[in-house]
């Protein structure tokens, strides 16, 4: 893999970056995300974010890493919804800086998330969404070997519409697991 990037998980040092990549990308980011309280675009709102990223890694419930270029943020990857036991799955979500599309850091960045999945954490199975209109983020999740499995409709409210969305998996083949 390239070594263009870094990705690590997301901590306090990570509030004021965070707060920059959201305001900087909030225009194109809201086109394809859910609706975000405007709180969610303050300082306090993203203190609010590492304070759950935290707990949430601390409960095995989720993973949140910063995808970086040198120094700068330039996108998020997350694992989260994990469950344990008989189901042993999680949700992925990931974002990259408008200024950084097509240059392969968000297809990177999955592939990374899916083998700490996989190899780290031991899950089975990673699920993701897409709204069919996202040609980019489809484009993304098959180069990082997800399948898509059908259709849920209106299932996301993004600026103030319910949203159809492609379910996507990739399941982990290790016999160990």
């Amino acid at each position: 893999m390239s070594s263009e990037i870094i990705i690590r998980s997301l901590s306090v040092n990570d509030i004021q970056p965070l707060l920059d990549f959201e305001i900087r990308n909030r225009a194109y980011l809201d086109e394809t995300s859910p609706d975000k309280p405007e709180e969610f675009y303050t300082i306090a709102g993203q203190e609010l974010r590492i304070e759950r990223v935290l707990v949430s890694k601390m409960h095995d419930l989720g993973y949140s890493y910063g995808v970086f270029k040198g120094k700068e943020l330039i996108g998020t990857v997350d694992l989260f919804q994990v469950e344990r036991g008989a189901i042993q799955s999680a949700w992925l979500g990931y974002c990259i800086d408008y200024k950084y599309q097509g240059c392969g850091y968000a297809t990177e960045a999955v592939k990374r998330m899916i083998d700490f999945a996989f190899y780290d954490l031991r899950l089975h199975r990673v699920e993701a969404s897409a709204m069919p209109r996202n040609e980019a983020s489809i484009r993304v999740l098959e180069k990082a070997g997800f399948h898509r499995e059908g259709l849920s409709q209106k299932n996301v409210k993004i600026q103030g519409e319910w949203e159809d969305h492609y379910l996507y998996a990739v399941i982990n083949t290790d016999p160990e697991i």
